[in-house]
């Protein structure tokens, strides 16, 4: 009976000692998060000084996402022979250049799916890589500083697919007004005066258009983590259909070396674009902008990343 008591005491006593230990744990780590958090802080001012440091600033970061697969008289579906895949590619690239009076800032985004599935008892399937995502844009601006943060620039931007009709449609925004850099890594740009020329083979959908352009863009690398976010949109003074906005996203979390894991997302909103594919594609001669809804564009890329 007394041996019972004694390991209930000292059973009692060791958990209070390991609860104390752990709250006193717990308590340690927080004043070291704390730490970490003021060190962090300091670490993005001086990284801060260092962006605003004249020269040129270089960048990129990409994902690679793709999977293989092969069926042999799987009965339990439709297709019981068969091999798929899909391979998808992103990337995001930056080459900055930061002057005392003058400042330059080029980026390009890119966003290429390739799918296949081939039915081995269907001779007569495409069995070949088909493009699916197809994302290009360029872009260039250039600004005359007013102030730290003020600045009367120029945009070129030009946005088109590589895969599938090159240039059909393509869009090249040029335009002039005022730069805003607010903080750090983050550019705004409004330009009510702009013009955007837009190519296409079928020009009773596709019409360029003056209006304003406005740019939001924030690039930034925290230890392992890169990030890249553009909002571009136009809106024309001419004929709100032909208003277009495209928000693109791309993340990457460093694992090991230059290897890691990266998301990538975007959105867009084009009445013509919405139009060319009720006439041209789905052959629904009858539609036009009042009559067709204009649904929201959207794609996302997960897989390998690497960084540059």
């Amino acid at each position: 009976m007394k041996k019972a008591v004694f390991a209930m005491v000292a059973f009692c006593a060791i958990s209070i000692g390991t609860a104390q230990t752990e709250e006193e744990l717990k308590t340690q780590l927080a004043g070291k998060k704390d730490s970490i958090a003021a060190i962090q802080g300091r670490a993005d001012a001086i990284q801060a000084q260092i962006d605003a440091l004249p020269g040129w600033k270089l960048g990129a970061f990409g994902t690679i996402g793709g999977s293989l697969s092969e069926f042999n008289n799987w009965f339990a579906q439709g297709t019981p022979n068969n091999s798929a895949g899909n391979i998808g590619i992103t990337g995001n690239a930056f080459a900055n250049l930061q002057q005392e009076k003058f400042f330059w800032r080029n980026a390009l985004t890119m966003n290429l799916t390739w799918v296949k599935i081939d039915d081995k008892d269907d001779p007569t399937d495409d069995d070949s890589f088909q493009p699916t995502t197809d994302v290009f844009n360029l872009s260039s601006l250039y600004g005359r500083k007013l102030s730290e943060k003020f600045a009367i620039s120029g945009l070129m931007e030009y946005r088109t697919t590589l895969l599938n009709n090159f240039n059909d449609p393509g869009y090249l925004d040029l335009g002039v007004g005022v730069t805003w850099t607010p903080i750090a890594n983050l550019v705004v740009v409004v330009h009510p005066l702009n013009y955007n020329f837009v190519f296409a083979d079928d020009d009773t959908i596709f019409d360029s258009s003056a209006g304003a352009k406005i740019v939001a863009d924030y690039t930034r690398q925290i230890g392992k983590v890169s990030f890249k976010s553009n909002l571009s949109a136009f809106a024309s003074y001419e004929n709100e259909d032909l208003s277009n906005w495209t928000w693109t996203n791309g993340f990457a979390y460093t694992l090991w070396k230059a290897i890691g894991v990266g998301f990538d997302f975007g959105l867009r909103s084009n009445k013509q674009e919405a139009l060319n594919y009720q006439i041209n594609t789905l052959g629904n001669t009858d539609a036009t902008f009042d009559s067709i809804d204009n649904e929201l564009q959207t794609y996302w890329t997960l897989g390998i990343s690497y960084a540059f």
